[in-house]
C-alpha cells in the first residue's frame, strides 16, 4: 500500500471507529415518572426517590434519565400524559405516591413495565391480581395508608376526649377514598359516633368544604390521604386554624407546616423503595417476579406549639409514643 493511501485509511478509521464504539453503547435507561400531584412541595419526596435509585447504582443524567410528567392536580390529564411516555419508549413508568397514576398508566400498557406505590390494597384497586405474584407488567410498594382511618380516629379521640363531633374531608374522585370511607365506618359503628363527610376535588373546593364545617368546640377533623390535599396543605392548615379546628393529617410535613398533628405512612421511605423497586426492574428483573412490598413503617409527629395555639394539652401517652414532637 502507497504512504498515501495508508494515511488516508487511518484517518477514515479514526473517525469512524469511535462513531461505531458509540453506536454499539447501550442507550441510557429512561424512567418516565407519572404523576397526578404538582412538583413544587415535592422536592423531598423527590429527593428519596432519587436515593433509592442512586443506593442502587442508578445517578439521573449520569446513567438513567427521568422524563418528569405531572398532571396539575387535573386527574383527566393522566391518560394523555401517560401516553405521551409511552410514544417516548420509556424503560418504565414510575408512579411513586400517586394512585390514580399507576391506574393510569395501566390502563395505557400491557407491556412497559410499572413501578408504582399506592396507599391502598392494589389488588383491591385492580393494579395486580395479587400481592405474592403480581404476574403482569406492574409492581411495586403498598403502604395501606388509606386504612388508618380507624387509628386516626382513636389518636383525636385520645387528644379530645370530650370531643363529639368529628368531621372528615376527603377528595370523591380519588381511589383510595372508598377504602378510607370503609375503615373509618367499620371504626365509628361500634362506638356511635356521626361523621360529618365533606368533599373536594379541587382548590377552591377546599374553602367551600371549610365554609360548611361546623365552629362547635367539641369538633374534630380527619383530613384523608390525597394528593390534592397534600399539594395545598398550606391552605387546608390555615383553614383550620381559622376555625380552632383540630386537625390529624397523613404526613409528617403536615405539622411540620404548622398542623397538629399526624399519623400514617413514613412517605419518604415509600418513595426510597420504590426507587429501589424501579432498579430492580431496570437491571432487567420482571415486575411479574417481584411480589409487592407492604411498607411497615407509620409515624406520628405532634406539633406541641400547634395545640397550645388550639388551647390544648397533648396527653403524655401520646407525646411518649410520638416519634417526633415539635416544640
Amino acid at each position: 500500500m502507497r504512504r498515501r493511501d495508508f494515511v488516508k485509511a487511518a484517518a477514515v478509521a479514526a473517525v469512524t471507529w469511535p462513531l461505531a464504539a458509540r453506536a454499539q453503547q447501550p442507550a441510557m435507561p429512561v424512567i418516565g415518572f407519572l404523576h397526578v400531584g404538582a412538583p413544587d412541595n415535592y422536592g423531598k419526596r423527590l429527593d428519596a426517590y432519587r436515593r433509592g435509585l442512586q443506593d442502587s447504582g442508578f445517578v439521573e443524567g449520569r446513567n438513567v434519565a427521568i422524563e418528569y410528567r405531572w398532571a396539575e392536580d387535573k386527574e383527566d390529564r393522566l391518560p394523555g400524559l401517560a401516553a405521551d411516555l409511552i410514544k417516548r419508549q420509556v424503560t418504565v413508568i414510575a408512579t411513586p405516591g400517586s394512585t390514580a397514576a399507576a391506574l393510569a398508566a395501566k390502563a395505557a400498557t400491557a407491556t412497559i413495565p410499572i413501578v408504582f406505590s399506592s396507599g391502598a390494597d392494589p389488588v383491591a384497586l385492580g393494579l395486580v391480581p395479587s400481592l405474592s405474584h403480581p404476574g403482569g407488567n406492574v409492581t411495586g410498594i403498598t403502604a395501606l395508608n388509606a386504612d388508618l382511618a380507624s387509628k386516626k380516629l382513636s389518636v383525636l379521640r385520645t387528644l379530645l376526649p370530650k370531643a363529639q363531633h368529628f368531621l372528615a374531608l376527603i377528595n370523591p374522585t380519588d381511589p383510595l377514598t372508598a377504602p378510607f370511607n370503609k375503615d373509618m365506618q367499620a371504626a365509628v359503628a361500634p362506638l356511635g359516633i356521626h361523621i360529618d363527610v365533606f368533599n373536594a376535588s379541587n382548590e377552591s373546593e377546599i374553602d367551600a368544604a371549610f365554609a360548611g364545617m361546623s365552629r362547635q368546640t367539641d369538633s374534630a377533623l380527619i383530613v384523608s390521604t390525597n394528593a390534592l390535599f397534600f399539594n395545598h396543605l398550606a391552605q387546608i392548615i390555615a383553614l383550620a386554624a381559622q376555625r380552632k379546628l383540630p386537625a390529624i393529617y397523613d404526613n409528617r410535613e403536615s405539622t411540620q407546616a404548622g398542623g397538629l398533628i399526624s399519623y400514617g405512612t413514613d412517605f419518604l421511605d415509600v418513595m426510597r423503595q420504590t426507587g429501589v423497586y424501579t432498579a430492580r426492574v431496570l437491571k432487567g428483573e420482571k415486575p411479574a417476579d417481584l411480589p409487592i412490598m407492604q411498607e411497615t413503617k407509620f409515624e406520628m409527629v405532634i406539633n406541641v406549639k400547634s395545640a397550645k395555639a388550639l388551647g390544648l394539652e397533648v396527653p403524655p401517652q401520646l407525646l411518649s409514643v410520638a416519634d417526633e414532637v415539635i416544640e
